[in-house]
């Protein structure tokens, strides 16, 4: 049944959420990491690798300098980064700059751009009311290339939107869902054959799974995992972590980001082990995941 996410009673926020005794997920995360992106003010591409120690440890420097013009950026999706084996990197990703999406790519080494600079192409305007972006690329076990590339969008009315991208990288069949006003951030944790799978949290302070099958009508199914304590992330990012997530929660208000080790999402039997507090602040203004473009997502 298609669920829509509603707020719920107020709560009261526990710094890094809810911890629960947990499995052996925690141990798992230690070799586990998340690349977080971010976007600075001032338009460079900036990368912290967050490992899932305990406590977690995080290795931060600048991938590369003015990307894009100082405070334009408001929403990226992932973005796939590809070491050229010489010291580079090709990256490429969406972003929305403005009322605009564009799709940007380049080429950078010792965290400067390439002197041919980064190209950005212009897919559609009428995207300054789109508050999430993300992209979902699939690629089987025994796949030699991408077989399903979806695109999400959550626009500030609360209606999710999801798009296929043909092998040209046209958005095309657009369809949409009605009723995530209340969601705060999302985070990408399955990408299967079959269904794409987000972690959302809410205002209400409520954690959930959204689990959207590839079929149209678009008929995402919400299953609540937490109920509580969860309203204080404005930004969450996930990585696959042995057979769960390590998943980063992102407070912009206190400029802190927590760590927590994740079961394979099953509602509220789902286990959450907080690992702590990453050692440094996160003072961007937007944030997104560094990703190997078709690697697994296995969180549900």
């Amino acid at each position: 049944m298609n669920k829509a996410i509603g707020t719920t009673a107020a709560a009261l926020l526990v710094a890094g959420g809810l911890l629960v005794p947990g499995t052996a997920t925690a141990a798992e995360s230690a070799n586990c990491v998340v690349g977080v992106g971010a976007v600075t003010a001032g338009g460079d591409h900036r990368s912290r690798m967050v490992a899932g120690t305990v406590p977690p440890t995080v290795n931060t420097s600048i991938l590369a300098a003015g990307v894009y013009p100082d405070g334009l950026a408001r929403v990226s999706s992932s973005t796939s980064v590809l070491d050229d084996g010489f010291g580079g990197v090709s990256v490429n990703g969406y972003v929305i700059l403005g009322d605009a999406l564009h799709m940007t790519g380049y080429h950078a080494s010792s965290g400067q751009v390439d002197s041919t600079g980064p190209t950005t192409r212009r897919i559609g305007g009428g995207w300054s009311n789109f508050v999430a972006l993300e992209e979902a690329e699939y690629q089987g076990p025994t796949e030699v290339a991408i077989s399903r590339w979806n695109t999400y969008g959550l626009r500030n009315d609360g209606v999710l939107f999801r798009w296929t991208v043909d092998t040209k990288g046209v958005w095309r069949n657009r369809v949409s869902a009605p009723g995530f006003a209340a969601v705060k951030s999302m985070a990408l944790i399955s990408k299967t054959k079959t269904y794409d799978t987000f972690l959302a949290n809410t205002r209400g302070g409520a954690l959930y799974t959204i689990h959207i099958p590839t079929t149209s009508p678009m008929k995402p199914v919400v299953k609540v995992v937490r109920r509580t304590t969860w309203q204080g992330f404005e930004a969450m990012l996930a990585q696959t972590c042995g057979k769960g997530t390590l998943l980063i929660g992102i407070d912009k208000d206190t400029q802190f980001a927590y760590v927590y080790a994740v079961s394979r999402a099953n509602g509220l039997s789902t286990v959450i082990q907080g690992l702590g507090k990453a050692p440094t602040t996160f003072t961007d203004p937007t944030y997104f995941r560094w990703k190997d473009a078709g690697s697994p997502l296995n969180g549900e």
